[in-house]
């Protein structure tokens, strides 16, 4: 019997692989049918539609593409409730009230006698009881008759359609009109064009969306939002995306694009984007966004906001103002952000940035400034409340502000050059305290400000090998620390880490290299106690130890 052939645009599945129809026809020098198919998974083409220098289909994703023949393995999906049944409704065994079962953890060892499954089985097979469903990977390719989906299963408020084989936003429409109270809704992995039907009512209630992996453009987007009026989240990652300009013009708004105020997140990780202002203008359109992930991507540069950054999107009253200004939350994990500089922007383009990522960034991976990272980023974005995922407490503010200025002053710069190259320099002066005066005088001002914050300790090495005592009399603890072998004076922060400061420790006493893995960190307590501030919580600040002014410490080498 003769295999039916799809049309260009069909989705398939063969072979474990899914992808879509490009070409349907004969393949010059050989007989018979091809199917020209673009794989989801380029691994499995092996060319990009072009066969003995003739085209015969193009891939959006280069070298994706293949030829296979017609065959009755080719799956072309399953209807929507066909797959819900399939999945959520196991056929009943009747009979006998109690059956065996295998438990799945004993790699079939273990039999068990299990009662009344026929009775779960039909409580779980009352399909217009669920609210989240999954279907992913069950080779969804179309809807069903009208009506079907809504007297099956109405009250569905989030829908998972992840990896399947649907082949365009009409057929999500359908499934989606039935389903009244639909809120989120996962397409990752799919390959949909966009529908030539306009249907708002299909979409009206969804609040998530996904489309991870889809090649979605940033223009197939707005489109796509036009019908959906109550969206507030949106994930756009691992779309190959290199910019958010419109590829046939050099504006970044689409022509007919309309402001959307409901979206407050919108999530692009992953994808290649490398021009920070012309992204942020392409999302002027998105006037309530408060969360922007551009984690993974290949942004180098924030520039200094002005009116010439991303002219195309200001309107009437925006002239020069950012438009992402209303961002609390930015991840800009994973990039190749190099310069303070443009930590210092920031501020300019998001006035009200509560929480940012920057890990795996160039600037802070550095072994010259991995050190003070954090405290700086802290220091020039006033409105930070967590940074990296870890809350910045008033405390570590005020010691990152005052570590910052301390940085500052041993810059031979004047007043009129630090305000140039450190634009926070001048609030954070006022704000503690530092009077506008010559630079020297200034910059003693701030030393003096950063010494009312450093602590006194000292550091002692063990006169022989081995760890302290565990405890003395508390008046013999002094004469065991004068009879260390050396003694040094540190002035250090209170929120320096046990790890920097043992490292600190071993850099005054001209540690070896190759001896430092040994070496051990005692604090002495007031009590005669010499408690080991071990690597287990070696990450913790010297506050959480209690250290304070005076606090003596004994470094010693032992092997644990």
């Amino acid at each position: 019997m003769a295999v039916a052939l799809p049309s260009a645009g069909t989705r398939i599945s063969h072979a474990g692989h899914l992808g879509t129809v490009r070409f349907v026809g004969p393949v010059e020098g050989t007989q018979g049918v091809w199917l020209g198919v673009e794989w989801d998974d380029p691994n499995r083409g092996k060319h990009d539609g072009v066969k003995d220098g003739r085209r015969y289909f193009t891939c959006l994703v280069p070298n994706s593409g293949s030829f296979i023949r017609p065959s009755s393995t080719i799956s072309y999906g399953v209807s929507f409730l066909t797959a819900l049944t399939a999945k959520y409704i196991d056929i009943p065994h009747g009979g006998s009230s109690s059956e065996k079962v295998i438990l799945g953890s004993s790699g079939g060892a273990i039999e068990v006698e299990a009662v009344g499954l026929d009775k779960i089985r039909g409580k779980l097979a009352q399909l217009e009881r669920l609210r989240e469903v999954s279907l992913d990977s069950e080779l969804v390719s179309t809807a069903d008759a009208p009506g079907e989906i809504e007297r099956t299963c109405p009250g569905i408020r989030g829908l998972d359609l992840s990896k399947n084989l649907i082949p365009g936003w009409d057929v999500v429409a359908d499934i989606a009109i039935e389903l009244s109270d639909l809120r989120r809704l996962s397409l990752n992995q799919n390959r949909l064009r966009l529908s030539q039907r306009s249907n708002i009512s299909a979409f009206k209630r969804l609040e998530e969306l996904q489309l991870n992996a889809t090649l979605t453009t940033w223009e197939d987007l707005q489109a796509i939002l036009l019908y959906m009026p109550s969206l507030n989240s949106v994930e756009l990652g691992y779309n190959c995306l290199r910019s958010l300009q419109r590829e046939s013009g050099t504006g970044v708004t689409h022509r007919n694009s309309h402001n959307n105020s409901t979206i407050t997140s919108i999530n692009l990780d992953s994808n290649k984007l490398e021009d920070f202002a012309e992204l942020c203008a392409a999302l002027h359109i998105l006037p309530s966004l408060e969360r922007l992930v551009l984690t993974s991507n290949s942004i180098a540069r924030v520039p200094t906001l002005s009116s010439d950054d991303g002219g195309t999107f200001q309107s009437d009253g925006d002239a020069g103002q950012s438009p992402v200004r209303g961002l609390k939350h930015l991840a800009l994990a994973l990039n190749q952000i190099a310069s303070w500089s443009d930590i210092d922007a920031l501020p300019h383009w998001c006035p009200r940035l509560e929480s940012m990522t920057l890990a795996g960034n160039p600037l802070v991976e550095d072994p010259v400034h991995k050190t003070h990272a954090r405290s700086f980023a802290i220091s020039k974005v006033p409105t930070l409340k967590i940074l990296d995922g870890a809350t910045i407490t008033p405390k570590e503010r005020t010691d990152s502000e005052l570590l910052y200025l301390s940085h500052i002053s041993k810059q031979p710069l004047s007043d009129t050059e630090k305000r140039a190259v450190h634009p926070q320099w001048q609030a954070l002066s006022s704000k503690h305290g530092i009077v506008e005066a010559p630079s020297r005088a200034s910059a003693q001002h701030t030393q003096d400000t950063l010494s009312n914050r450093l602590i006194n300790v000292r550091i002692h090495t063990a006169a022989a090998g081995g760890p302290p005592p565990h405890s003395l009399p508390s008046d013999a603890v002094e004469g065991y620390l004068r009879g260390c072998r050396a003694d040094a004076a540190l002035r250090v922060l209170s929120t320096m880490s046990v790890r920097t400061f043992r490292m600190k420790a071993m850099k005054a006493f001209k540690i070896p290299r190759e001896k430092q893995g040994a070496m051990r960190l005692w604090m002495v307590l007031p009590d005669g106690h010499f408690v080991e501030m071990s690597e287990e919580y070696a990450g913790r600040d010297l506050s959480w130890w209690g250290v304070e002014e005076g606090t003596a410490f004994v470094l010693a080498e032992f092997e644990s």
